[in-house]
């Protein structure tokens, strides 16, 4: 199902002593030095101490610029990076008229060209929940019910 990606790098480093509101400024940079993915999770560090683990995927071509990001944007003195290969779906986006308007549909396609997943694109379903005051969860199951039984004919 899908397709081989080139191998792409995984960047990291255990953050427990910074400004928690500092991460959405390193995160908005590191998206835009080119990561794919920039998560954070909570551990317990050493002695004990709450901290955040910062992970980033990038092409390896970006390594060096998302590497000196978090070494200057934040308190780490060092960063951890490693290959990891990835599997993906193809994708293509399709739209979705409700009776709310339009939701954009993400659609991910496996190497024979089936098409395995339909998806609502979130800010749709956020913009249309908010102009109409229906539930996320109605406009997310309307749309994607919509969408496959449209396609499916």
């Amino acid at each position: 199902m899908g397709r081989q990606e080139p191998p792409v790098v995984a960047i990291e480093t255990t953050i427990d002593d910074m400004n928690p509101q500092v991460y959405d400024w390193v995160m908005e940079r590191l998206f835009k030095a080119g990561a794919l993915e920039v998560t954070l999770q909570p551990v317990q560090a050493k002695k004990n101490r709450p901290a955040i683990i910062l992970r980033c995927l990038a092409p390896q071509k970006k390594r060096d610029a998302i590497c000196d990001i978090i070494l200057k944007e934040t308190t780490t003195f060092g960063v951890r990076y490693y290959p990891v290969e990835r599997k993906i779906l193809e994708r293509r986006m399709e739209k979705q008229t409700t009776r709310w308007g339009v939701v954009r549909m993400k659609v991910g396609i496996d190497k024979k060209g089936n098409v395995v997943k339909r998806v609502p694109e979130y800010d749709d379903v956020k913009r249309l929940a908010k102009k109409t005051g229906r539930s996320f969860y109605e406009i997310t199951n309307t749309s994607t019910i919509m969408a496959t039984k449209r396609r499916s004919k």
